[in-house]
C-alpha cells in the first residue's frame, strides 16, 4: 500500500484526556480514532492488526478442533432472565425496542444464546464432545471506561464454548485449551510476560485460571511463582498463599494485565436451560460446559504498552504488525531513486510480503518520525546514498540489491 493513500495520517497532538500509552499511540499513529469514552473506531492499520491477532487466535483454536460460528449482539430479556442475570449483571446493557415494545439486551457475553443454540446442535452422547467460537464485539456498561482499549464499553472479545457428556472429558479439554493459550500469546509477542494465572473458580470448581501479562500500568496484582512461573490472583492470595503447583510459599507481587480467562462452567448453563444429552444407556442426563475468553481489542492496546516505547515509537512484534515491511524513499526528487524504489515495492509483494510504501515527497524527519510511530518491525531506506553502494539500508547496514530479492 503507497502511505499517501492510507486515509488515516499520523498526529502530533490528541487530546489531554487520554492518559493511556495505549490510546495516545494508536491514535497518534492513525490506527485508532476515539467515538467516545470506551468506544473506538479501527483505521486501516488499527484493523490490520487486529486481523493479524484474529488469524493467530483461529489457527490455534482449529487445531483443538474448535469450530468458528457468529452469534448475535442483540439478544432477548427472556434468554437473561432464565440465567436471573436480567437483573444482576451489572454492566449490561438493556433497552426497549421503540417499535416492539420488546426488552432486549446487547450482549456483553453470549452464555445466554451459545446454550440454547446448543439444544439444537446436541442429543446423544454421540453428538459431544463439541466445541464452537466467536470473535465478536461485546458491549459493557462500564461505570467508568479508562486505560484506552484495556477497559471499553465496546470491544472485540474471543469467546469459545465446549460441551462434554463428563467432567473427565471437560477437563481434559480444558487442559487442551490452555495450550492453545499459550501458544497464542507466545505467537503474539507477549509469551515471556504471560503467566498462567490461578483465580477463584467460585461454585463451578476450586479453581479458574487467567491470562495476566505482567506491566507495571495493570490493574490487577498476582502473586507470582517463579519456580513454576505461574501465578495466583489477588482473590484467592488470602486463601492460599502458596503456589497451587509447587506449594512454594515465596511468591513476588507484580502488576498485571487480564488477557483471557477460562472456567469450568459445569451445568449451570445446562440446568437454567435444560439443555441434556442421552447417554448410551437412553439416560437423560445435563452438558457440561466451559468457557473460554481472550480480550482481542485488549491485546492489541496490551502489546502497545509492553512495545511502546514513551508515546513516540513503537514495535509491533513481526506476526501481528500491520505490515511485513516498510519501505521509506529519501531523494523523492530523484526519478532513479524513485524508480528504483518503485522496482523493489513490487518485487517484494510480488513474494508475498505485504508492504506499507513510504514514497511521499515530505523531509526525512517526518517519514522517520512517523515510521516510529506505525512501528513495522521490518524497515528500508533507499536513498541516492544507497543506491551508489547499489543497495538499501536495513538498521543503518547497506544491504545489495541482490540479497534483498533473495528473501
Amino acid at each position: 500500500m503507497y502511505q499517501s493513500s492510507l486515509i488515516s495520517k499520523t498526529r502530533k497532538q490528541i487530546s489531554q484526556s487520554e492518559e493511556s500509552l495505549n490510546a495516545q499511540i494508536l491514535i497518534k499513529a492513525g490506527f485508532v480514532d476515539q467515538v467516545m469514552a470506551g468506544v473506538y473506531a479501527y483505521l486501516p492499520l488499527g484493523y490490520r492488526v487486529i486481523q493479524n491477532i484474529e488469524k493467530i487466535v483461529r489457527e490455534e483454536l482449529a487445531a483443538i478442533s474448535a469450530q468458528e460460528i457468529l452469534l448475535p449482539a442483540l439478544q432477548p430479556k427472556s434468554y437473561w432472565e432464565k440465567t436471573g442475570r436480567w437483573d444482576n449483571l451489572d454492566v449490561l446493557y438493556r433497552f426497549t425496542s421503540y417499535y416492539t415494545n420488546t426488552e432486549l439486551a446487547l450482549g456483553s457475553t453470549h452464555e445466554e444464546i451459545i446454550t440454547p443454540l446448543a439444544q439444537n446442535l446436541i442429543q446423544s452422547y454421540q453428538d459431544l464432545p463439541l466445541a464452537a467460537y466467536q470473535i465478536q464485539t461485546k458491549f459493557r456498561d462500564e461505570k467508568r471506561a479508562k486505560s484506552g482499549l484495556l477497559r471499553g464499553r465496546e470491544f472485540i472479545m474471543k469467546d469459545l464454548y465446549s460441551f462434554h457428556s463428563n467432567s473427565e472429558d471437560l477437563d481434559a479439554y480444558y487442559d487442551i485449551v490452555i495450550q492453545a493459550y499459550i501458544n497464542i500469546y507466545k505467537r503474539l509477542g507477549l509469551g515471556d510476560k504471560t503467566l498462567k494465572t490461578y483465580a477463584s473458580g467460585g461454585s463451578f470448581s476450586k479453581y479458574s485460571h487467567e491470562f495476566q501479562t505482567l506491566s507495571d500500568i495493570g490493574e490487577d496484582t498476582i502473586f507470582v511463582c517463579e519456580k513454576c512461573n505461574i501465578a495466583i490472583n489477588q482473590e484467592i492470595i488470602d486463601e492460599q498463599n502458596t503456589c497451587p503447583e509447587c506449594g512454594n510459599s515465596d511468591l513476588i507481587e507484580k502488576k498485571a494485565i487480564e488477557v483471557g480467562n477460562i472456567f469450568k462452567l459445569q451445568t449451570k448453563y445446562s440446568d437454567a436451560f435444560g439443555l441434556e444429552f442421552t447417554d448410551d444407556k437412553g439416560q437423560n442426563k445435563p452438558v457440561i460446559m466451559g468457557c473460554y475468553g481472550i480480550g482481542i481489542s485488549r491485546l492489541m492496546g496490551t502489546i502497545v504498552e509492553i512495545f511502546a516505547e514513551n508515546n513516540a515509537k513503537m514495535l509491533w512484534p513481526a506476526e501481528i504488525s500491520p505490515f511485513d515491511t516498510h519501505i521509506i524513499v529519501l531523494n523523492t526528487d530523484s526519478a532513479e531513486v524513485k524508480n528504483k524504489a518503485e522496482e523493489l515495492y513490487q518485487q517484494y509483494q510480488k513474494n508475498g510480503k505485504s508492504v506499507l510504501f513510504d514514497s511521499r515527497d515530505e523531509r526525512p524527519g517526518v517519514k522517520f518520525a512517523d515510521a516510529d510511530l506505525i512501528g513495522i518491525p521490518e524497515r528500508i531506506i533507499i536513498s541516492k546514498k544507497s543506491l551508489e553502494q547499489n543497495g538499501v539500508e536495513i538498521n543503518g547496514v547497506i544491504i545489495p540489491f541482490e540479497k534483498i530479492y533473495k528473501f
